[in-house]
C-alpha cells in the first residue's frame, strides 16, 4: 500500500469536511447577525428580547419555508452549529461570572436561588409528567428553561435530555412568552407596591426577587432597569449566581438520567454515567474569570464571540424545528408553564421575604 497516498488524501479529507460545514454555518451566522443587530434597537431590547430569542424565532421563519429546499446543502454546518459550537458557547459562558459574585449577594440570596431553582425544576416534572402526562424530554427542557436561565439552560440541558429540536424549540418559545410578560409584569408590581403600601420592599429586595424568578438575563436586565439602576446591579448579580448553579444542575440531572435507564433496563447494568464536560468547562471558566488573571479587554471579546457561538446555534436549532412537531405538542407545554410562572411570582416572593430573616 502506498502509505504517501494516504498521508496526502488526509489534509484534502478534513478540508472536504470544513467546506462541506461553510455553507450551513454561514447560514446560521447570518440569521444571528440579523438578530443580534436587530435586538441593539431599545423598542427591542426594552421588552427583554436578546439576540437569541430573535435568532431562534427568524430561524423557526426560515426553517419551515425557505430551508428545506436549501437542507441538502447546509444541513451538515447547521447540525455543527447546534451541537460543537454549542457546547463551547456554553464553556465560554463562564466568563460572565466570578465566584465573588456569590459574596455579593450573601448566604441568602444563595439559598434563595437555590431554593428557586431545585423547587421550580420539580414542580416541573411533577406537574408535566403525572398531572398533564407530557413528555419527560420535554418537561425536563422547560423545568431548566424556567428555574435557571432561560434559553441558555434549555440549550446547555439538550445534550444532557438528549431532546429533540422540536423539544427545545417548545421550551425556549415558553421562556420567551413568560419572560417578556415578567419585564412588564414585575416593575408594574413594584410600582403598585409602592403606591398602597401592600409590603415593605426596597430596590434591593425588588432586584434579589427579579434576578432570583425571572427566566432571561436580558429579560431580568429589562425588568431591573425599568425601577433604576440599584435594582438592576442587585438583579443581574443574583442571576449570575443562579446561572452560576448551571453546571453543577447538569451534573446532577446527568447522574439522575443515567441511574433512571439503568434502572428500566436491567441489562443495561453496566451503563456507564455521562458527564456533560463542557460543564466541567464552564465552572473551570468561570474560576479563570474569578482569578482576574484575563485582561478585560479579552473577557469581554470572549463574551462577544460567547453571544455570536449562541445566537448561531439558537439559529441552527429554529432551522431544524418544524412547526407542526411544535404545535403537536399542544396546550400543555404552555399550561405547565403557565402554573410555573405563577409559581416563581408567588412562592419567589414568599422566598425572598422569609429567606432573609433567617440571617
Amino acid at each position: 500500500m502506498n502509505t504517501s497516498a494516504i498521508s496526502s488524501s488526509r489534509p484534502h479529507g478534513w478540508m472536504h469536511k470544513t467546506t462541506a460545514l461553510l455553507p450551513g454555518l454561514l447560514l446560521a451566522g447570518a440569521i444571528a447577525a440579523v438578530a443580534t443587530w436587530a435586538a441593539g434597537f431599545e423598542a427591542v431590547s426594552s421588552k427583554g428580547l436578546s439576540p437569541l430569542t430573535l435568532a431562534i424565532l427568524m430561524g423557526l421563519v426560515m426553517g419551515n419555508t425557505v430551508y428545506p429546499t436549501l437542507a441538502g446543502t447546509c444541513n451538515s454546518g447547521v447540525g455543527f452549529a447546534k451541537q460543537r459550537l454549542l457546547r463551547l458557547g456554553i464553556i465560554l459562558y463562564g466568563l460572565r461570572l466570578t465566584f465573588q459574585d456569590i459574596g455579593q449577594v450573601g448566604m441568602a440570596g444563595v439559598l434563595i436561588d437555590a431554593l428557586v431553582l431545585s423547587s421550580t425544576f420539580l414542580l416541573a416534572q411533577w406537574i408535566g409528567q403525572s398531572l398533564l402526562g407530557m413528555d419527560r424530554r420535554t418537561t425536563l427542557l422547560i423545568g431548566a428553561g424556567h428555574s435557571i436561565c432561560g434559553a441558555a439552560a434549555v440549550l446547555a440541558a439538550e445534550p444532557v435530555v438528549k431532546g429533540r429540536s422540536e423539544d427545545v424549540a417548545v421550551a425556549v418559545a415558553t421562556v420567551v412568552v413568560f419572560g417578556t410578560i415578567s419585564t412588564f409584569l414585575y416593575p408594574a408590581l413594584f410600582r403598585l407596591n409602592i403606591q398602597h403600601g401592600w409590603m415593605a420592599a426596597d430596590l434591593l429586595q425588588y432586584g434579589m426577587y427579579v434576578g432570583s424568578t425571572v427566566h432571561e438575563v436580558a429579560q431580568v436586565v429589562a425588568a431591573g432597569e425599568a425601577i433604576g439602576p440599584l435594582a438592576t446591579d442587585v438583579a443581574v448579580i443574583s442571576k449570575m449566581v443562579r446561572v452560576m448553579m448551571l453546571a453543577p444542575f447538569l451534573l446532577i440531572l446527568s447522574m439522575w438520567l443515567s441511574r433512571s435507564e439503568r434502572s428500566q433496563d436491567a441489562a443495561a447494568g453496566g451503563s456507564r454515567i455521562m458527564i456533560p464536560w463542557f460543564a466541567v468547562g464552564f465552572v473551570v471558566m468561570a474560576g479563570i474569570n474569578s482569578l482576574g488573571v484575563l485582561p478585560r479587554p479579552v473577557v469581554t471579546a470572549g463574551i462577544q464571540f460567547d453571544n455570536a457561538l449562541l445566537a448561531i446555534a439558537m439559529a441552527a436549532l429554529g432551522l431544524t424545528t418544524h412547526v407542526k412537531a411544535v404545535r403537536a405538542a399542544g396546550a400543555r407545554p404552555l399550561l405547565l408553564t403557565a402554573l410555573l410562572f405563577v409559581w416563581l411570582l408567588v412562592a419567589g416572593l414568599a422566598l425572598n421575604v422569609w429567606i432573609p430573616r433567617l440571617f
